[in-house]
C-alpha cells in the first residue's frame, strides 16, 4: 500500500523537516513540495494525491481557505504554529492538526491516523477476515461497530449512514458504499440497491421489489435482485 502525498509549506526549514519525516515512513510517497496553494492546486489536477500536509498560514490563499475550495478533498493533515485554528480544522474533518514545533512521534501518530482512514476510504480490508466488528471514523474518532448490530447501511455520495440495533441515530462516516461493502462479510450482507446494503439476518419479510427490516422498507434495485434472491434462498 502506497499513499501519495504532497507538502504545502512556504517556510524552507519547515519544508525540509517535513520532507525528512516523510522519508522515514515506508508507505508514504512524496510527489511534490509546494510553496503555495496555487502550485498545490496545479499538482493535484495532474497527479493522484491521497494525502496533503498543509501549513495554514500561507501568502495570498491560506491553507484553510484552500481546503474549503476542494470538492473531493484528499486526506488532510494541517500544520501551524497557532492553536486558534484547531476547531475550524476539525470542522473541516481533517485527519489531524499538528502544532509546530512537533516531534517525530507526534508526526507518526498523525500519519498512522491517515493510513487507517485511507484503508477505510478505499476498502483495503481482507474480505475473508473472521472479525465480528469493524472500525469506522466518525465524530473525530474511531468507533468500533459490532457487525451483528448493523441493520442496514445507506449510501450518500462520499458518506454512509450505518443504522444499528437499539440506536436512534445512525453512525455517519466518510466512506463510500463500495468500500463499506468490502469491510463486511459477504455471507451475511447483501447490496440490494445503489444506495443500500442490508444485513440478511435482520430481514423480517419481503414483497416484490422491497425487503423489510422490521418497520423499515428498503427497495431492491433491478440490477441487484438476482443476487439478493440467491442469498435469501440460501
Amino acid at each position: 500500500m502506497t499513499i501519495n502525498c504532497i507538502i504545502i509549506e512556504d517556510e524552507k526549514p519547515a519544508m525540509e523537516l517535513m520532507v525528512d519525516n516523510i522519508s522515514k515512513i515506508p508507505f508514504l510517497n512524496l510527489i511534490g513540495c509546494c510553496k503555495n496553494t496555487f502550485v498545490a492546486n496545479e499538482l493535484m489536477l495532474t497527479s493522484k494525491v491521497d494525502l496533503v500536509f498543509s501549513d495554514i498560514e500561507m501568502p495570498n490563499v491560506t491553507g484553510m481557505e484552500f481546503l474549503k475550495t476542494l470538492r473531493n478533498p484528499p486526506l488532510i493533515i494541517l500544520t501551524t504554529a497557532y492553536e486558534q485554528y484547531a476547531l475550524e480544522g476539525y470542522e473541516l474533518e481533517v485527519v489531524d492538526y499538528l502544532l509546530k514545533p512537533f516531534s517525530f512521534s507526534r508526526f507518526l501518530s498523525a500519519v498512522n491516523k491517515a493510513q487507517r482512514q485511507f484503508i477505510y476510504r478505499h476498502g483495503l480490508i481482507n474480505e475473508d477476515s473472521e472479525d465480528d466488528y469493524i472500525f469506522v471514523y466518525a465524530e473525530y474518532k474511531e468507533i468500533k461497530i459490532n457487525i451483528s448490530d448493523i441493520r442496514y447501511i445507506e449510501g450518500l455520495k462520499d458518506y454512509v449512514k450505518i443504522f444499528l440495533e437499539d440506536k436512534d441515530r445512525p453512525v455517519l462516516t466518510r466512506l463510500n458504499l463500495k468500500a463499506t461493502e468490502a469491510k463486511l462479510p459477504a455471507s451475511g450482507f447483501c447490496r440490494v440497491h445503489n444506495s443500500y446494503i442490508i444485513n440478511m439476518n435482520k430481514i423480517t419479510s419481503t414483497q416484490k421489489a422491497s425487503v423489510y427490516l422490521g418497520g423499515q422498507k428498503i427497495p431492491i434495485g433491478p440490477a441487484y435482485l438476482n443476487d439478493f434472491i440467491t442469498k435469501y434462498k440460501h
